[in-house]
Parts: structure tokens; C-alpha cells; sequence
């Protein structure tokens, strides 16, 4: 018999005894056997073991599939949190509880990181493509690997932390396209400004880098790729070319247009249609629209060739303007021109046909320019020699202005002439030092340069050791003079005390005269040419205008300044009578005061 000890155990064994006492009565009434009975409960008992452990195999296949699912939703759970990044959930305590409720605890949490999985996969995925278009606007190539697969081989990390590189790097090529754009923005800017000043097609100049530089459709956006921004900086540097080597070209133009103007003399209303090429001084300036198209370069080109046509008409008073221009700069700064293109002879091989008119005029022009750089070489010198005459000039007034007797006078403009006489003093005071420095840089000039330096034809080192023999002859005149005078005083003191004093001899009516001097009008006196006195020899001092005189007769204005014999700046007044005493002539005394 069957024995079990559970409660359910002993009301399913009551109920079996009662069957098998049902069983062995109706055994008994048909009569079996002792050893059929015991054979056939061997049988019964056979087959509720069998039931029994086919319901215990149930049960332990129940149980590992149990297990097995609980495991499956652990190692789920963990791959979820490691996938998220969620280490901190807890979803169960390894308690005393069944296997259906350790799987109904971690089913639910599973579900939830499934869910949200989905939603982080769904975000990386819209991150990831927004990533790649704009990767592929920046790189300008579309061949890249699907958001989807990429995101297959990288779902195992789903982490915030991974969703934060995610956002950083989408935000760095986010600001990385808003700064390609703005540059691409400037680019097409300056290519438009550009495109205008050289009268260029904008549309097709930015067509030629990217047709989306120039679309009105809404749909297609500006390309912003590497290549995109290579070729509109090329674009700009090929345009900055072109509008340096059209700037050049209308520059030169310009300045042949301006020297033939100078030239033709052109009137205001021939040179209005230029005023605005004219005032382009620098590249920088150039601003207005189409400043240097071609169209601009071509009307300044064909008034050059006019005036050209128009210059050759007028070669013969091109020539005399020109060979004019060359002698007033030779004239300014005491240089002598060349005398092969005198206006005559060059009148003259003009009309034979010996010369070219504009080899001639070229010839010329050439000239003018050398005497330019010879004037700027010669400036300080010319400067001093300016300084010097001007000195040679106070020195002589100075001396006419001595000789008058009625200098002393109170008359109006008196006051003036005394003025200018201590000035004058002063000046010739320096007029040695002046000739030494003056010299001395003639002399550096003409060491560096290796040629001399000439003033109107004549050396000007010959010129200032000339002026200063001739004043070393002055000088020792007036020494001579001043020797001879004491001599006299000497003997008419002695023949005084012999004979005693005689009076004085009447002055003649003619010392009365104002000597070398006659009224301006206002008061002052200006000195009148002097005459040298009768029976007296006087040395004359050479200045570059004399010596230029005598060695040139090109301009008219070269004229010789003549000195007395002496320097009467250090002289007294009775040094002055006496002398002119012993020369002829006797100036009257000074107003006593």
C-alpha cells in the first residue's frame, strides 16, 4: 500500500484504501485469486510510481526552466545596465523566495531598460544623422556608413556619458558650419565687390566654384565644403590679381594721358570724361563699380592714342616747349644746356628731315630729367651761392652808403638806412667764413660726383679763389692806403709845427651833393651806381654773376657786381674823407651833433 505523509497525502490515501477495499470486494466476488490479487496491486502500485515520476520529472523540468529564465533575465538586466550605464538598480534581494517570484521581481525592471534603451537609441540615432549631414556638408562627400549600422556596432555603450560626447561633438560641427557659412558669406561678398569694380559677372565667377552659390531654390543650401571655400579664395586671389595688374595698366595710361595733356595743353572739356580715372591716386581707393572694366581701360587707351596722333601734328612746338623748359631749369639753377638741341638747330633738323621730331623731343625730355636730378644735387650748393651774392650785395650798398656825407642827417627813412647798414655789417662779417664753407662742399661735390662743379660755364673753385685773390688785393689797398694816410698826418704835423696852421681850403660846391644816393620817395635813401673817383685805381671783386658774365652770355640777367677799393665797414669817417681826398674828390664832413 502506498503511504504519504502530507495532508493531502492522507485524504488521497483514505481515498485509496476505501477503492482498494472496493477493488478486493469485487476481486472476491469474482472470485480471483490470492496470488492474481497480489499480482495485479504489484501492477497498480507499478503504475502510480510511474505517474509519480512523470510528475516529479514535470515538476524539475518546470523548476530549470524557472532557473533558467531567471538567469536570462539577470544576465539581460545586466547587460541593460552596463548598455545604459545604470549601475545603481537593485531589483531584488537574494532572499528565501520562489523562482516565479524572483522572476516576477526582475522581469518588470527589464522591460523598463528595455524601453528606455529604445528611447537612447532613438536619440543617439537622430545625433548620429544629424553628424553625419553635416559631416557630409562640411566634407563635401556623401558616401558615408548608415546612422543604423553605425550605431549596430556601437549599442553597447548607450551611457549618458557617451549621449554627452554625442552632443558636444554635434555642437563643435554645429558651430563649425554657422563659421563656414559666415566665411563662405564674406568670400561670395568680396567676390561680389570685386566682380563690380572690374565689371565681371558675379552669377558666373561663383557659378564656376559651386552652382549652390548662386541658386534661388530654397531647397538646395550653400555648399560649405573644404573644396568650396579653397575655390572661392582662389577666385579672390585671382581677382585681386586682376584688378592689381588693371590698376597698373590704367596708372600708366593715366600718367601718359596727364604728360600729354601737359603737353596739348587740353582744355577743361577734354579732360572732363576723366575726372574720375584721374583722381585714382592708390588701389585702395578704388570703390565705385566698374573703376577698372575693361571698357574704362579701353577709353583711357584710345584718348592716349589720339593725343599720340595729335602730338606728332605738333612735334616742332612740342620741341621749343620742351627745349624751353630746359632752360629755364638751366637758367634756375646756372647750368648749361646742350647745344645740340638749341631751338634753332633743332628748327632746323626738324624741317630737313635729318632727326626724328619724337627722338628729338625724347632727347630732350631725357635732358630735362638729368637737369632735375643735376638741380637737386646742386640745391644746397646753389643755396650758399644764393647766401653769398646776397652778402656781395649788402657789402656794396654798404659802401655806397658810406660815401654819403648826409647819411647822418635826421631826415625821414634815416633811421632805416642805419638800420640796414648795422645789418649789413653783420653780414659781411660772415662773408669769409660763407666762401670757405661754400668751398669746401664745391669741392666734396666734385669728389664725389668726379666732375667739376660749374656756374654758368665757369668752375666755381676758380670762381672763389678768384673773389678771394681779388679781396686779399682789397685788403691790402685799404692797409696800404691806411699807412700812406698816417705818413701824411705825420708830415703835416711836423710841417705845422715848422710853419704853423694854414686854414682850411674852401670846399668845393660839388661836395655839397648827395654822393651815390637819391630819395625813394619815403625818406630812406637808395644808393645810386657809383662812380669810381678820378686817379684812383679800383680792384674789382668777382662774384659767380660777374665771372658767369664774362664766361656765358646764354642769359640775360647775368650781370658782374663791382666793389670799391675798400671795405668801409671798419673805417672811420675821417679815414673815408681823407681818402677820397687823396683820390680826387672830397667828400663833405658829417652834421655835427
Amino acid at each position: 500500500m502506498l503511504k504519504v505523509g502530507s495532508p493531502s497525502g492522507v485524504r488521497t490515501s483514505t481515498s485509496c484504501n476505501s477503492l482498494l477495499k472496493e477493488l478486493q470486494q469485487i476481486w472476491t466476488e469474482i472470485g480471483e485469486s490470492e496470488a492474481d490479487k497480489d499480482r495485479m496491486l504489484l501492477d497498480l502500485e507499478r503504475e502510480c510510481l510511474a505517474v509519480y515520476r512523470r510528475k516529479v520529472d514535470e515538476a524539475a523540468n518546470t523548476k530549470a526552466r524557472l532557473h533558467q529564465s531567471v538567469a536570462t533575465k539577470e544576465a539581460e538586466l545586466a547587460t541593460l545596465m552596463a548598455a545604459l550605464g545604470e549601475l545603481n538598480i537593485q531589483p531584488m534581494k537574494k532572499k528565501a523566495t520562489t523562482l516565479k517570484d524572483q522572476l516576477m521581481l526582475v522581469s518588470p525592471v527589464v522591460e523598463d531598460l528595455k524601453l528606455k534603451r529604445e528611447e537612447r537609441m532613438k536619440q543617439f540615432s537622430d545625433m548620429k544623422a544629424q553628424i553625419d549631414k553635416i559631416s557630409v556638408e562640411i566634407s563635401g562627400y556623401s558616401h558615408l556608413v548608415s546612422s543604423g549600422a553605425t550605431l549596430e556596432s556601437e549599442e553597447q555603450d548607450l551611457s549618458l556619458r557617451k549621449l554627452t560626447e554625442y552632443q558636444t561633438h554635434l555642437r563643435a560641427l554645429q558651430k563649425e558650419k554657422s563659421e563656414r557659412h559666415q566665411k563662405i558669406m564674406e568670400y561670395v561678398n568680396e567676390v561680389h565687390f570685386l566682380c563690380g569694380i572690374l565689371g565681371l559677372d558675379f552669377s558666373k565667377t561663383v557659378s564656376d566654384v559651386h552652382p549652390s552659390l548662386h541658386t534661388t531654390s530654397l531647397e538646395q543650401s550653400i555648399n560649405i565644403s573644404d573644396s568650396t571655400l579653397e575655390g572661392l579664395e582662389q577666385a579672390i586671389l585671382t581677382l585681386k590679381t586682376e584688378r592689381k595688374v588693371r590698376f597698373q595698366k590704367l596708372k600708366d595710361i593715366v600718367a601718359s594721358v596727364l604728360e600729354l595733356w601737359n603737353l596739348m595743353d587740353s582744355t577743361r572739356e577734354e579732360k572732363r570724361n576723366f575726372t574720375r580715372i584721374i583722381s585714382i591716386s592708390s588701389e585702395s581707393e578704388i570703390v565705385e563699380p566698374e573703376s577698372l572694366s575693361m571698357e574704362i581701360i579701353q577709353q583711357a587707351s584710345a584718348e592716349v592714342e589720339r593725343l599720340t596722333k595729335l602730338k606728332a601734328s605738333r612735334m616742332k612746338e612740342l620741341v621749343m616747349k620742351k627745349r624751353s623748359e630746359l632752360e629755364e631749369i638751366c637758367r634756375k639753377t646756372h647750368i648749361e644746356p646742350d647745344s645740340n638741341t638749341a631751338a634753332e638747330k633743332s628748327i632746323a633738323m626738324i624741317d630737313s628731315g635729318l632727326v626724328d621730331p619724337c627722338e628729338l623731343l625724347s632727347n630732350i625730355e631725357e635732358q630735362i630729367n638729368k637737369a632735375k636730378e643735376e638741380a637737386s644735387s646742386r640745391k644746397e650748393i646753389i643755396d650758399r651761392i644764393e647766401r653769398w651774392l646776397s652778402a656781395c650785395e649788402e657789402e656794396n650798398w654798404l659802401e655806397d652808403y658810406n660815401l654819403d656825407h648826409n647819411r647822418y642827417s635826421a631826415g625821414r627813412g634815416a633811421h632805416i638806412n642805419l638800420k640796414r647798414a648795422e645789418r649789413a655789417r653783420i653780414t659781411i662779417n660772415k662773408i669769409p667764413a660763407i666762401v670757405d664753407s661754400l668751398t669746401m662742399k664745391t669741392v666734396a661735390w666734385e669728389n664725389e660726383r668726379r666732375k667739376q662743379f660749374l656756374y654758368d660755364g665757369a668752375r666755381l673753385v676758380s670762381i672763389l679763389d678768384d673773389y678771394k685773390l681779388t679781396r686779399q688785393q682789397k685788403e691790402e689797398a685799404k692797409k696800404r692806403y691806411r699807412d700812406q694816410k698816417k705818413l701824411q698826418d705825420l708830415l703835416l704835423t711836423e710841417k705845422e709845427s715848422i710853419y704853423g696852421s694854414k686854414p682850411s681850403p674852401r670846399r668845393s660846391p660839388s661836395f655839397r651833393k648827395t654822393n651815390g644816393y637819391h630819395a625813394n620817395g619815403n625818406g630812406s635813401m637808395t644808393p645810386t651806381p657809383r662812380r669810381n673817383s678820378v686817379g684812383c685805381a679800383t680792384p674789382e671783386l668777382l662774384t659767380p654773376r660777374s665771372y658767369s658774365g664774362r664766361q656765358n652770355g646764354h642769359f640775360k640777367e647775368m650781370r658782374r657786381l663791382s666793389t670799391a677799393p675798400l671795405n668801409f665797414v671798419a673805417m672811420g669817417k675821417e679815414d673815408i674823407i681823407s681818402f677820397s681826398s687823396v683820390c680826387g674828390s672830397e667828400p663833405g664832413s658829417p652834421p655835427q651833433s
